[in-house]
């Protein structure tokens, strides 16, 4: 008996991050667009809880309890009033520490996984309750498609696209800290007012046309001049994807995976070809978007 459970990365077409709360959070307008690099999460009975992981990367991820996924298992089986004596198998291929929320995705993967598994019962606003607790973009890993996330990022609004958009993705040589990247924009932001975030009334109508170039055109990110300054290299991945045609590029949520839309697949797999042989970039995805969120592939439950 086990349960498999693929789930999504996601790009940040917005990310707009307001000045820093008491609690150390950020108020954001995240526009969220989930894109077909997956993981997948599968969890079986076991004596106790273990976490494995496979694939690129996979030497990065924590095996312990401080892992999303443990976290996930341990949260529903928390509210079930039952031990979490599952092992959590990870078969990776979203980058690592890569701003494409990998580890959010595992958590909501393993969330999913366990209440089909436990035959938990846990409703939908369950579900998102408990990825909420675990961090700012589980809630989406969980919904897919594209949202707009705001507080944390984690109140979520659907929103709606009216086509697929075509993305490449260059991985960096290294990983970048999320809360060493807003440390970063904080100190940046000392001295002058930091506005509201709030989502781009242009983005929103280009991501509801289906509109590539529109969107190329509204695209943006508050975290990137933050991450430029903790990893210069990564301007030169921006340039070498405009120059290889990508109608618009930026870090990828805190980085420092760069992301370039494409007009369409063909351009996208042009411009990968591009980056690979730039040497500026470690790797290179192509991925479209949006795409459904964690979605049970096969299993079943142990009552069943």
């Amino acid at each position: 008996m086990s349960v498999t459970v693929r789930v999504p990365a996601k790009v940040n077409v917005q990310l707009a991050v307001g000045a820093a709360r008491p609690d150390g959070f950020h108020d954001l307008a995240n526009v969220f667009l989930a894109v077909g690099l997956y993981d997948e999460v599968t969890v079986t009975p076991a004596d106790e809880l273990r976490v494995t992981c496979a694939g690129p990367d996979a030497a990065q991820v924590p095996l312990d309890r401080t892992n999303l996924a443990a976290r996930a298992a341990l949260a529903l089986a928390a509210r079930r009033g039952i031990e979490a004596n599952v092992h959590i198998h990870i078969a990776k291929d979203i980058p690592v520490a890569g701003g494409m929320a990998g580890g959010s995705a595992d958590g909501a993967g393993a969330l999913l996984a366990c209440n089909t598994l436990w035959n938990a019962g846990a409703s939908r606003a369950e579900l998102l309750a408990i990825c909420a607790e675990l961090g700012s973009d589980v809630p989406f890993s969980l919904v897919g498609g594209a949202a707009l996330g705001i507080g944390r990022g984690e109140q979520l609004t659907a929103l709606e696209t009216g086509g697929t958009f075509h993305w490449v993705f260059a991985m960096a040589e290294r990983g970048l800290s999320t809360p060493a990247v807003f440390r970063e924009f904080d100190r940046l932001a000392q001295g002058r007012e930091i506005p509201e975030p709030v989502a781009s009334a242009d983005l929103l109508q280009a991501l509801a046309k289906g509109d590539a170039d529109a969107l190329a055109a509204a695209v943006s990110n508050d975290l990137q001049p933050a991450a430029l300054s903790l990893f210069p290299e990564l301007a030169d991945t921006l340039e070498a994807g405009r120059g290889a045609g990508a109608l618009a590029a930026l870090v990828s949520g805190s980085g420092p995976t760069t992301a370039f839309l494409a007009r369409d697949a063909a351009a996208a797999r042009k411009a990968a070809e591009a980056l690979r042989a730039s040497g500026t970039c470690r790797s290179v995805r192509t991925a479209a978007g949006p795409v459904p969120g964690a979605t049970v592939l096969r299993g079943s439950s142990q009552r069943s």
